[in-house]
């Protein structure tokens, strides 16, 4: 394989994954390089172009060349994290690049090669919409093992309960899954599944298993030392708690 592209939503591990894989040093470096929204530093940081150019086909072409430079790191393989809000969006830069081909899966693999495309999802959606609007709500999205804070987008704030904004995530995450199952239906892949439950379980055996879909060689046990932590806390178990009872009473 040349390239994969982890096919994710919101809080399924996505961080923690892209993290393992670039700790193997074999497996590029792969990171949301085609937000819609990408922060300007890490625009200036990955030495993408300015977006005074952007949607002219010399953007789209600078902007995948950067791209693949930074997602392969000093490996022979591109890594990418791919939001399914953001799938359109890349789709579109790259027909610029690569006009009048047929579908989505004809632009990706034109421009990133061999594509093992790995779906990871999570089974638990309302502990997904929980953490999600927790980390809305803090503004805390990623800690160390430790605890040291790794990515925050907002000042601190106590979280409060929202049974309805809760609810409202819930569908949209069932919805985004489900979209990406149909995306891969009518683009003829059959992904790599990868469950959150099972990543956060025995992240080890998850990697070996993508490793191996990959052809690339296995990381010694004693060398995988994952970067972020769960946010997971009572506050966490007792929203889950309050919205199964609130559900039961409205339903």
């Amino acid at each position: 394989m040349d390239a994969y592209i982890i096919c994710a939503t919101p809080r399924t591990g996505s961080t923690l994954l892209c993290d393992l894989l670039a700790s193997t040093k074999v497996a590029g470096c792969p990171d949301s390089y085609f937000m819609t929204d990408l922060d300007p530093v890490w625009v200036e940081r990955w030495g993408f172009p300015g977006r005074s150019a952007r949607d002219t086909p010399g953007h789209a072409a600078s902007h995948l060349e950067a791209a693949k430079k930074v997602g392969r790191g000093q490996t022979g393989v591109f890594g990418l994290r791919l939001m399914r809000r953001d799938l359109d969006g890349l789709s579109a830069l790259i027909g610029q690049v690569f006009p009048d081909l047929p579908s989505d899966r004809a632009r990706l693999e034109a421009a990133f090669g061999r594509v093992l495309y790995i779906h990871l999802s999570r089974v638990d959606k309302l502990g997904q919409a929980v953490s999600l609007v927790k980390a809305e709500q803090t503004g805390l999205w990623h800690v160390a093992p430790d605890g040291t804070e790794l990515e925050r987008l907002a000042p601190p704030k106590e979280p409060a309960y929202d049974f309805d904004r809760i609810a409202r995530k819930v569908a949209e995450l069932e919805g985004h899954d489900s979209a990406w199952r149909t995306w891969f239906d009518e683009q003829g892949i059959e992904p790599l599944p990868v469950a959150y439950e099972r990543l956060s379980a025995d992240p080890s055996a998850t990697l070996g298993r993508i490793l191996g879909a990959l052809g690339l060689p296995q990381p010694a046990p004693d060398a995988l030392r994952p970067g972020v932590a769960k946010l997971a806390d009572a506050t966490t178990h007792e929203w889950m708690r309050r919205y199964h009872a609130d559900s039961a009473s409205t339903g």
